[in-house]
């Protein structure tokens, strides 16, 4: 029998979880599908996926731990699992660049205690996240064939498990078992240019961490080597820089995107 008891975990146990706790960067690498979902329609599946985030948790002097992170997410072949340089809308027939994840940074602040569900063998944090915000490109006419609605709104659920007897041995700074499952609820992305016809992207995705480049999807350690190897490391402090989503990389790279260049954007190791 299941049983789960919901606690509040001090921050250092989440830290442990999501990276470490002495500054040292870890990896979360995931795959999954990409499904469009229109009312009305069958659905589509459009894609394959592969990511990683490299991220670093920072101890703060007044207590707490920065977090700041990169993370790279590549659109696949459904079928062949290869990776997509242009893709044809279905609905349009209008062949388009793909432009991958390349999200630098993400980053936040980790102080609070946070909610897990904890047995004898497993502790799992469990986060229902909504966003709701103004569209960053829709004031802007030049993307209204992109991404015209006003509003942004997305869903990630997100569930991280842990054994409970690593997350509670005091002398362990980083969990290396780490299961992970991310499903998505959003608008269609700027460069797949579906104009403000309904639907969205449903994403279906599971990972875990582990324990450095060697070990991630040899697609990523690929285009880490060749395109974009400051995704190989973690900042080594907060960055003075806004996050960045797929929808703010969209709008820096939108002349590329329009000279049909391929993506992620190259990135050498030293910003």
């Amino acid at each position: 029998m299941v049983n789960l008891t919901k606690k509040l975990l001090e921050a250092k146990d989440w830290v442990k979880v999501r990276a470490s706790t002495d500054a040292q960067q870890s990896f979360l690498t995931w795959q999954g599908s990409v499904y469009a979902f229109i009312p009305g329609e069958p659905k589509q599946h459009l894609f394959q996926i592969v990511g990683m985030s490299v991220a670093r948790c920072i101890p703060r002097p007044e207590g707490g731990w920065d977090f700041t992170s990169r993370e790279l997410t590549f659109y696949l072949d459904p079928e062949t699992g290869e990776k997509l340089d242009t893709w044809k809308n279905p609905w349009t027939d209008e062949v388009l660049p793909v432009v991958h994840v390349a999200n630098n940074p993400v980053q936040g602040l980790f102080k609070r205690p946070m909610p897990a569900l904890v047995d004898e063998e497993l502790t799992t944090y469990k986060f229902d996240l909504f966003s709701s915000y103004p569209n960053p490109l829709a004031d802007d006419p030049k993307f209204a064939e992109y991404s015209p609605q006003p509003l942004y709104q997305a869903s990630e659920l997100f569930k991280l498990t842990v054994p409970t007897a690593d997350l509670q041995n005091p002398d362990t700074t980083s969990v290396s078992k780490v299961m992970l499952a991310w499903d998505r609820i959003g608008p269609w992305v700027p460069w797949m240019k579906m104009g403000d016809r309904s639907g969205n992207l449903i994403y279906s995705a599971w990972g875990g961490k582990v324990a450095g480049v060697a070990e991630l999807p040899q697609l990523i350690q690929d285009e880490m080597n060749t395109r974009v190897p400051l995704f190989k490391n973690a900042a080594k402090s907060l960055l003075d820089k806004d996050d960045v989503t797929s929808w703010i990389y969209f709008r820096q790279n939108f002349d590329a995107y329009l000279k049909g260049e391929k993506f992620p954007i190259p990135v050498e190791e030293v910003e």
